[in-house]
């Protein structure tokens, strides 16, 4: 099918990334997910270019990630300027994802405003592990609630989360269920469960069968290992309930693609799977697209 597919989910991986210590991988991680040898130490904003129109892919949302408190061994950051860049030097390809950390109070809010507002970024991203706060904890609502005034959805990872660094390990402490409080106390706010929600896709489609907020994105697993029941899911009664990404670089968006291709999904749910869902829930993004 040749639907120009939207990723919602990429993480800037160039050699400044890595230079700089903005990726949070090591060694280890690196071989647990069959990364090549040859991209370990970054691939240029270029390349990554031609692998996402291999990939047919028109369009990618960059995350300026913020990955725990700075004062945490392991931590790390992409500072929004950074992400900005990428984004203005390739607008109709990129746009950004403001992570987003509850340990900076007051001041995450100013700079949340600051990248919507200032930088044209299209919506949140959160890492709740990075924090050892779930995402129901009461130091994410602030967020929550300035996400909701400037009318962008975010995003978080609400599965396990791997060992990124050998002497760095993260609990997980994100279920999908987590998301059933934050949809009732914020039922304007769209809520995006990324990374499946594995091992509990079934709690995550059910949080976004109940939900008309809440949606499901298939990112950071190969989509060959979707369960059954996800499949089935976005291809009948919730088709319009998931986004597709790759948490590039831990999936190739030609394998991504070219994977839930296989699944024989009906044309309808393909479209909206692939592109039409990310148009809906990033308003903002569907602005810029248009323009």
């Amino acid at each position: 099918m040749t639907v120009g597919a939207i990723d919602i989910v990429m993480n800037p991986f160039t050699p400044q990334e890595m230079t700089k210590g903005q990726t949070g991988y090591d060694e280890n991680f690196m071989a647990q997910i069959r990364m090549p040898e040859d991209m370990r130490s970054g691939l240029t904003i270029e390349r990554h270019l031609e692998i996402m129109d291999a990939a047919q892919v028109d369009h990618a949302l960059l995350i300026a990630v913020r990955a725990g408190d700075p004062l945490r061994k392991g931590s790390f950051e992409i500072p929004y300027a950074q992400v900005a860049d990428y984004v203005a030097a390739h607008p109709t390809r990129f746009s950004g994802l403001a992570g987003v950390d509850p340990t900076r109070g007051m001041q995450q809010l100013y700079d949340l405003e600051e990248a919507v507002r200032e930088y044209g970024f299209v919506g949140a991203h959160s890492y709740p592990h990075w924090f050892s706060l779930p995402p129901d904890a009461p130091q994410w609502y602030p967020i929550y609630a300035k996400c909701c005034e400037l009318d962008i959805p975010i995003m978080m990872q609400v599965g396990q989360n791997l060992i990124y660094q050998k002497d760095v390990r993260l609990p997980s402490v994100a279920r999908p269920i987590l998301l059933d409080r934050i949809a009732i106390d914020f039922p304007e706010l769209k809520l995006i469960g990324i990374h499946v929600g594995t091992p509990w896709a079934d709690e995550m489609i059910a949080m976004a069968w109940k939900h008309a907020n809440v949606f499901i994105g298939i990112d950071a697993y190969a989509p060959k290992h979707l369960p059954k029941s996800l499949i089935r899911y976005m291809d009948s009664y919730g088709s319009d309930k998931v986004l597709f990404g790759t948490d590039w670089p831990v999936i190739d968006p030609r394998r991504g693609r070219r994977e839930v291709e296989e699944f024989g999904l009906r044309e309808e749910s393909f479209r909206q799977v692939m592109r039409d869902n990310a148009l809906a829930v990033f308003p903002s993004l569907a602005a810029r697209m248009r323009g």
